[in-house]
C-alpha cells in the first residue's frame, strides 16, 4: 500500500471501516497483555537463581578484609564489591561507594539531599528562590517524576542519536545559576537506545556551570546491556574526561545490577571525585550503619569479576535479543512503507522509541488499552507528562513471552494505523 498520506479521502474511508473490523474483531479475543515497563522476563530472571546458593549455612560469610558480613560496618561496601561495581563503572574502586539495592532511591536521596543540605557546602536548594533541571526529551520518566516531587522546574532539551543537543545545554548552564543539574541517560538512553557520542561526552565534561553546586546526574542504568555480541555502543568515561577538563567534580555516576541480578534485589553505586563522594559519607553516616553486606557478597561469589558479569549479560541478551527483533520485523513489515510512523533501532538497553503521526500518541494507547494491550501513558517519556507533538511511545520488549509480544505487537500496528487513519480524515474534512 502507497503511504497513508497519499491516499483520498474515499480511500481513508474504506481503510477505516476496514480497520475498525479488524480492531472490533480484536477486541472479541480478551487480551490483557503488559507492555507498559521495561521489566526482566522470568527467563531472565532465571538465569541468576544460582546465586541464592552460593551464601548457604556453613559459608565463610567474611569479606576478604576479614569482616564479618553478617554484622554491622563497612558504611561504603565491601572491598571486593567495589572492585566488580568499579569494574562494570570503568572507574577505581576508591571512587566508588556501593549502596543499597536501587540506584533510583539514590538518586532520590541525592536530590533530597541537595534541597536540604545543599551540596558540598553550597546554599541549600529549598532556599533558593528558583531552581532548574535539565531534561533531555523523549527520556526516563522516573527520573523527571523526582524532580517534578520536589518541586523543580524542568527544561526540555531535545535528543538526538549522539546525545542532548549540547549548544542548549552549554547555553543553559553557563548562563543561569538556577540551573542545578540534568539527568542523563548516557549509554542506550530510555527510550530511544541512543548513547552520547565521545565530542558529547567531551562536551558535558568542559561544561562551565555559572552554579557552583551544578552536576550531572550521569545514570549509566544500561552500561554492559548490549544485544549484541559484536554490534555494541561505546561510551567514553565520564569521570576520566572531567578530570581531564579539571571539572573533577562535576558528575554524579549512577549504576546497579537490578537488570543484571535479580530487580530490587541487586546492588546499586555511585561513582564521583573523592571530593562528592565524601560529601555522599556525611549524610550515609547519619542514615545508615551499612548496607545488606550478605547482598554484595553474593554478587561478588556469583559474578566473580567483569569477565562473569559479560558472560551473564551474553545469556541476557540471547534471551532479549529476539524479543526486540520480533517488534522491528513486524514495524517494518507492516507499517514501514506507510509514512505513519518511526522508531529507534537500538543496540542494546531495554527500550524502542516510536514516534507515530503528531498528535496520535495518546490515541494509539488508548486504542491498545482498549484492546487489551497495556503501554506506557502517552506523554511520559516528557517531564510533567506533557509531550508537545503527542508523539512518542516507549515499547518495552523484554517482559512479554515471545507469543504473546507477537499478539502485543499486533495489536499496536492496528491502532497506529486506526489513529493515523483517523488523523488524517479529520485533517481532510
Amino acid at each position: 500500500m502507497k503511504p497513508y498520506k497519499e491516499l483520498s479521502h474515499e480511500e481513508l474511508t474504506a481503510l477505516r471501516i476496514e480497520l475498525n473490523e479488524e480492531f472490533d474483531e480484536i477486541k472479541k479475543k480478551g487480551l490483557s497483555l503488559d507492555m507498559s515497563r521495561g521489566k526482566p522476563c522470568a527467563e531472565q530472571l532465571d538465569i541468576s537463581m544460582a546465586m541464592m546458593d552460593v551464601l548457604h549455612g556453613n559459608a565463610d560469610l567474611k569479606c576478604e578484609t576479614g569482616v564479618d558480613c553478617r554484622n554491622y560496618g563497612v558504611i561504603d561496601g565491601i572491598p571486593e564489591a567495589k572492585r566488580l561495581l568499579g569494574a562494570m563503572s570503568e572507574v577505581d574502586p576508591d571512587n566508588i561507594i556501593i549502596f543499597g539495592n536501587s540506584s533510583l532511591n539514590v538518586m532520590f536521596d541525592s536530590i533530597a539531599r541537595s534541597m536540604t543540605h545543599g551540596v558540598m557546602g553550597n546554599t541549600p536548594w529549598c532556599k533558593l528562590d528558583k531552581v532548574k533541571f535539565l531534561c533531555p526529551v523523549p527520556g526516563y520518566d522516573r527520573h523527571f517524576k523526582i524532580t517534578e516531587f520536589f518541586g523543580i522546574e524542568m527544561i526540555n532539551v531535545p535528543m538526538s542519536p549522539t546525545g542532548p543537543d549540547m549548544d542548549m545545554v552549554e547555553e543553559l548552564v553557563s548562563s543561569d545559576p538556577a540551573v542545578k543539574g540534568i539527568w542523563c541517560v548516557p549509554k542506550y538512553s530510555n527510550p530511544q537506545g541512543y548513547t552520547y557520542s565521545p565530542e558529547t561526552v567531551r562536551r558535558f565534561a568542559g561544561l562551565k556551570p555559572a552554579a557552583p553546586d551544578f552536576r550531572i546526574y550521569w545514570d549509566n542504568a544500561y552500561s554492559i546491556h548490549h544485544l549484541y555480541k559484536e554490534n555494541q555502543d561505546y561510551l567514553a568515561e565520564i569521570l576520566h574526561e572531567c578530570a581531564n577538563a579539571g571539572n573533577p567534580d562535576i558528575v554524579y555516576k549512577f549504576t546497579s545490577t537490578s537488570k543484571v541480578s535479580f530487580p530490587g534485589s541487586g546492588i546499586a553505586a555511585v561513582a564521583a571525585s573523592k571530593a562528592n563522594l565524601e560529601d555522599f559519607r556525611k549524610y550515609m553516616r547519619i542514615q545508615t550503619i551499612g548496607h545488606d553486606k550478605l547482598n554484595q557478597l553474593r554478587h561478588v561469589r556469583f559474578f566473580k569479576d567483569l569477565h562473569g558479569l559479560h558472560v551473564h549479560m551474553h545469556k541476557h541478551a540471547d534471551i532479549i535479543r529476539p524479543r526486540f527483533e520480533l517488534v522491528l520485523k513486524t514495524l517494518d513489515q507492516e507499517i514501514g512503507e506507510l509514512g505513519i510512523g518511526e522508531w529507534t533501532r537500538p543496540h542494546g538497553g531495554y527500550f524502542i522509541s516510536f514516534d507515530s503521526m503528531e498528535g496520535c500518541a495518546k490515541r494509539i494507547v488508548a486504542l491498545a488499552k482498549e484492546a487489551g494491550v497495556v503501554l506506557t501513558e502517552a506523554g511520559a517519556t516528557y517531564p510533567y507528562g506533557k509531550d508537545p507533538h503527542d508523539s512518542n511511545i516507549r515499547i518495552a520488549p523484554t517482559f512479554p513471552s515471545m507469543e504473546e509480544l507477537g499478539e502485543a505487537v499486533k495489536v499496536f500496528v492496528l491502532c497506529v494505523k486506526k489513529a493515523s487513519v483517523e488523523k488524517l480524515l479529520e485533517e481532510k474534512a
